[in-house]
């Protein structure tokens, strides 16, 4: 029977989108009968505690500043908490914790390594001269390398010769994330207290951070001088030049909110004529899915999920990431849309993230990895020598 070791520095109660996609995948698993003993560097605990779930265990360490001192730890722990001889295959959920931890403790196990990157530790770990040496171990140890979307995989397989990620987008639970009646009064009263009615909403969410280009924008919607048709909607966390910015444009109409929990932001989806995801570079963000399963029209920058997913005049206004050209014209459009081809572009956003995106399907996908990653390792990777794994050759993953 499978069962994982599955090692992550993102894991709820975090917030983010990290922490929610770990969480999904992990209760993905887990309901696909797939036992999982968590280990999540948790910036929260002062302490290491160690539980046992329904299917299988919860251990929380704090990342000691110390990360030799504390994988360590860890590993000792581990050993006198867990039943390693079941463990059949060590997952790092990104983060350069896990990272550094899983490939030495998949080899002492003497166990596959799977290794999920996201967009962060490829947009990061790439030009870190400190978290280079570490992304590109894990990659070169594992068994299977994932990634979210498929410019990820290209720049993984350019880099690693041989080595060939599997695609696997983000999920969302169609059946759990679904907007109320409820949701859809408290969307039209927001509307109706906050907004002129000359205006469409364009809403961003999750981290507004540089890489997300928010900032960008906002700069791109002064210069288009088209400030007077909208109304900014922003919930989350705000970097200091996007409020600066904002605050200094006494032209932008808008609401900042602070962080909002998950469900609570369907009321705000519903209340955004445009969810808008600029980035500059990306993964597979989970507004992007998020927005579209609630038939919201995107306006969107080309790279990662967006790339993926979206089609111009189909199911989104797109534009190149930091063609600042290329965003006017998607602002100017999205001024003058139609209410008829807004909701044409809703609605295709819904067929498009459905065909792609479903939890399920997500699911299926990693247990096939994982399928994989075993055959991969018993016949491809590895000759015995007196007992001990010996690798026989540079890695191969197979296309999924």
């Amino acid at each position: 029977m499978t069962r994982l070791l599955f090692i992550t520095e993102n894991y709820p109660p975090d917030r983010g989108g990290m922490s929610e996609s770990c969480d999904r995948i992990v209760r993905g698993l887990t309901r696909a009968d797939v036992p999982i003993d968590v280990v999540h560097f948790d910036r929260r605990s002062a302490q290491p505690s160690h539980r046992t779930t329904g299917r299988g265990s919860m251990t929380r360490v704090p990342p000691d500043a110390d990360a030799a001192h504390a994988i360590n730890l860890l590993w000792n722990r581990l050993q006198q908490t867990l039943p390693l001889e079941d463990i059949t295959h060590v997952v790092a959920f990104g983060g350069t914790m896990p990272l550094l931890a899983a490939p030495s403790f998949a080899a002492w196990m003497r166990r596959p390594l799977v290794t999920l990157m996201r967009g962060n530790e490829l947009d990061a770990g790439l030009f870190d001269p400190r978290r280079r040496p570490i992304l590109d171990d894990a990659i070169r140890r594992s068994a299977a390398v994932c990634t979210v979307t498929t410019a990820q995989a290209a720049k993984i397989a350019a880099l690693h010769r041989g080595t060939v990620p599997h695609v696997i987008a983000n999920g969302i639970d169609f059946d759990l994330w679904q907007a109320t009646p409820a949701d859809a009064s408290s969307a039209a009263k927001w509307r109706g207290a906050h907004l002129d009615p000359a205006r469409r909403v364009f809403g961003l969410f999750g981290h507004l951070k540089s890489k997300k280009g928010a900032t960008f924008f906002v700069e791109c919607l002064l210069r288009a001088r088209l400030e007077d048709r909208f109304h900014l909607l922003l919930a989350g966390e705000v970097e200091d030049a996007l409020a600066s910015l904002i605050a200094a444009s006494p032209g932008v109409a808008h609401t900042i909110l602070g962080s909002v929990d998950r469900f609570e932001l369907i009321p705000l989806y519903l209340a955004s004529d445009f969810v808008v995801l600029p980035s500059h570079y990306d993964g597979f963000p989970n507004v992007l899915i998020e927005a579209a399963a609630l038939a919201r029209p995107l306006l969107a920058s080309t790279v990662g999920g967006m790339r993926d997913l979206l089609t111009g005049d189909v199911n989104a206004l797109l534009f190149a990431p930091g063609d600042e050209d290329g965003c006017r014209a998607a602002i100017e459009r999205a001024a003058a849309i139609s209410d008829d081809d807004l909701e044409r572009l809703g609605a295709a956003a819904v067929a498009a993230v459905r065909r792609r995106c479903d939890a399920r399907d997500e699911t299926r996908g990693y247990l096939e990895v994982l399928r994989m990653a075993q055959e991969v390792f018993d016949a491809d990777l590895f000759d015995v020598d007196d007992g001990v794994p010996v690798p026989r050759r540079p890695s191969l993953h197979r296309l999924s």
